[in-house]
């Protein structure tokens, strides 16, 4: 019996490196930057943030402290906005306050929210629920009603449970001139991206969405057709975190 590991059937990078000495354009690794545009190190050596010296502000307020340059991140909103269209969302599982609501939303982007906390907040910043999406596997019955209730533009259903209470919440919790809840299926493509087994979300054996290679997904598309008070508008899919490189997308849609 071997105690050496099993090789690893992903091909290493250096495997994938092509004849001139760099990897296929589909597996390049996304630009990033860890500081935000307006990041500049002055001639004192001292970090400064939309023209803020980082090492005052930290005298000022004490540390640790979360700095976000709001120039920065309207303008990545923006980018998404001008990528995706008016449908893409900000994850507010990133960062959420009642600024960071008003500041995506102004944007043009929706709010995908997962808690009642986060629903709460955004709702107390005054985004309409025209702007909201619900998602997360692990809803309450009074999260769905909620959601609901604030008119959410979707409700991302993860199981067959979630759907059986769907179903019996729709018909007393929807807003009077809605007449049916829009709601996505979140699926599960099959697709192990290249990035930590802890994050990754999109293979056949995620706890998240249903499968489509078992055809659990097209059982829970057939459901909610079939169901009074819901209209499906979609498909959703995610396979992971801190993905760096584009093939695993490629892979995620072609199988959606």
């Amino acid at each position: 019996m071997s105690n050496e590991p099993s090789p690893d059937p992903t091909p290493s990078r250096a495997a994938r490196i092509g004849g001139d000495g760099g990897l296929p354009p589909s597996e390049e690794p996304l630009a990033r930057h860890l500081l935000p545009d307006s990041a500049q190190v002055g001639p004192d050596g001292r970090l400064r943030v939309g023209g803020v010296d980082l090492v005052d502000l930290a005298d000022e307020v004490g540390t640790p402290v979360f700095v976000y340059d709001e120039a920065h991140l309207r303008a990545r909103c923006a980018e998404a906005v001008r990528a995706f269209g008016p449908g893409v969302a900000y994850a507010t599982k990133a960062f959420l306050c009642k600024a960071m609501a008003r500041l995506a939303v102004d944007e043009g982007m929706s709010l995908d929210v997962s808690t009642s906390g986060e629903l709460g907040t955004a709702l107390a910043a005054g985004v309409p629920g025209a702007k909201l999406v619900l998602h997360g596997n692990n809803k309450s019955d009074a999260e769905i009603a909620a959601a609901m209730a604030s008119g959410a533009s979707r409700i991302v259903v993860d199981s067959f449970d979630e759907i059986e209470r769907l179903g019996r919440l729709v018909g007393s919790t929807r807003p009077p001139g809605i007449p049916a809840q829009p709601v996505m299926v979140r699926v599960t493509p099959g697709v192990e991206a290249h990035t930590h087994e802890y994050v990754m979300t999109g293979q056949e054996d995620s706890k998240f969405g249903f499968s489509l290679a078992s055809g659990a997904a097209a059982e829970a598309l057939d459901t909610l057709r079939a169901m009074a008070g819901v209209e499906l508008v979609g498909v959703h899919a995610h396979i992971g975190s801190q993905i760096f490189l584009l093939d695993a997308f490629e892979r995620e849609v072609a199988a959606l």
